[in-house]
């Protein structure tokens, strides 16, 4: 049966740290299933063809990325919701903008973690902005910026990414 588990698994060391550094849009057209090289297992990215264009947002602290497996004994269907939750600072003309395109859209998502490996969100379908808020706030400590929701409902959890992504993206900074 092809769906035989093949490894166990020890206790890991407690030297894993939450949450995520950087999110990067990939405009979902410029990155068809087609570009991707997966490792023997089929899990892991191995390689992307076609240089496209990654939009870099930087993170900091309150963004996390949660994946819910769903699974029906009677439909015999299993399928992997990835939900990623990004707060970005402050509000500004340009990406109000920036938002409204990617609530329009359904980007590819490459998300950087604190650990330092990279998973790709929505790899197939996509992923589509589902909530969120711009927000001035009222006293001031609070948010002036933006929270965004993002849902993608895939066949496998996000992809890790193993390749060399400074050479197969081309990456477009923020100033």
């Amino acid at each position: 049966m092809a769906c035989d588990i093949s490894k166990g698994r020890l206790i890991s060391c407690k030297d894993a740290i939450g949450g995520l550094r950087k999110v990067y849009f990939i405009n979902y057209d410029d990155l068809p299933e087609s570009a991707f090289t997966y490792d023997a297992d089929g899990e892991a990215i191995t390689a992307i063809s076609g240089l496209p264009s990654a939009y870099e947002y930087d993170l900091h602290m309150g963004n996390d990325l949660t994946q819910n497996i769903n699974s029906s004994a009677e439909n015999g269907t299993t399928f992997f919701e990835q939900n990623l939750n990004i707060t970005l600072k402050k509000l500004t003309k340009d990406d109000n903008n920036q938002i409204r395109q990617l609530a329009y859209g359904h980007p590819k998502i490459m998300v950087l973690d604190q650990m330092g490996n990279y998973m790709l969100v929505g790899a197939i379908n996509g992923a589509d902005v589902n909530g969120g808020t711009a927000v001035t706030g009222n006293a001031y400590g609070d948010l002036n910026g933006y929270t965004l929701t993002f849902t993608a409902n895939e066949p496998t959890l996000a992809n890790f990414y193993t390749g060399d992504f400074a050479s197969e993206f081309t990456v477009v900074v923020g100033t």
